[in-house]
């Protein structure tokens, strides 16, 4: 246990960012009626916003509700700059699962009109994030089955095997984009099944055989005004 939290405080002092890749599963694009696209796309989410396992997802007021997506993590173990597809792996330091909470009324308004997603995606403990696994306890990452469930209930389950870009392609193309450090994360997109949890409601999620987590959901209390 105290393994896995001195990980965990790792990867929290040393990652400087998380890349997310948005509609890295077909059906997943489609099912919110967005184009399968030709080459990543890429958005940042601040490392303030990560949550251990067990905590709680705080829902900012006005909304009553979070969309989630559940993702594979994969933690970057040294610098990458300008990385080829055939070394990427080397770069790999660990795995984890991560869920990248949405508020998605943000998000729709934010895409009609041409903004960012920022608000929608990086607001505190909208990045609740497991403990992180060694490389040597996972063999293949490109057929890992990627599970959540909201009170019990399953909503998402796909297999990394039906990711568009995979995992060395991401590497390389991000590392072409902007330097990688050690503890970086990058989430590798969420298959079909996204959809919204309320407050008071509670998260489990997973990797099959492998590890799971799970989350609490509440309402952010708004700041007293002065």
């Amino acid at each position: 246990m105290a393994t896995a939290s001195s990980a965990y405080l790792k990867l929290l002092q040393m990652g400087t960012k998380i890349v997310a890749v948005g509609r890295n599963y077909a059906a997943h694009a489609k099912e919110l009626g967005n184009a399968v696209p030709k080459e990543p796309v890429l958005f940042l989410k601040p490392t303030s916003s990560y949550l251990e396992n067990g905590g709680t997802i705080l829902v900012p007021h006005p909304l009553e509700s979070l969309h989630h997506e559940v993702e594979l993590a994969v933690v970057i173990g040294q610098k990458a700059r300008d990385v080829p597809e055939s070394a990427a792996m080397d770069y790999v330091g660990a795995y984890a699962v991560a869920l990248d909470m949405t508020a998605r009324e943000i998000q729709a308004s934010a895409k009609s009109a041409g903004l960012p997603w920022t608000v929608s995606k990086g607001q505190d403990t909208f990045t609740p994030i497991s403990s992180v696994l060694p490389t040597s306890m996972v063999s293949d990452p490109d057929n890992l089955e990627l599970w959540l469930k909201v009170d019990g209930e399953i909503r998402q389950k796909g297999s990394t095997k039906d990711m568009i870009f995979k995992i060395p392609f991401l590497i390389s193309h991000i590392s072409s984009i902007m330097t990688l450090l050690e503890g970086d994360v990058i989430l590798t997109g969420t298959p079909p099944g996204v959809g919204p949890v309320k407050v008071g409601q509670k998260i489990t999620a997973g990797i099959t055989d492998l590890l799971d987590v799970h989350f609490n959901v509440e309402k952010r209390r708004r700041p007293e005004s002065c």
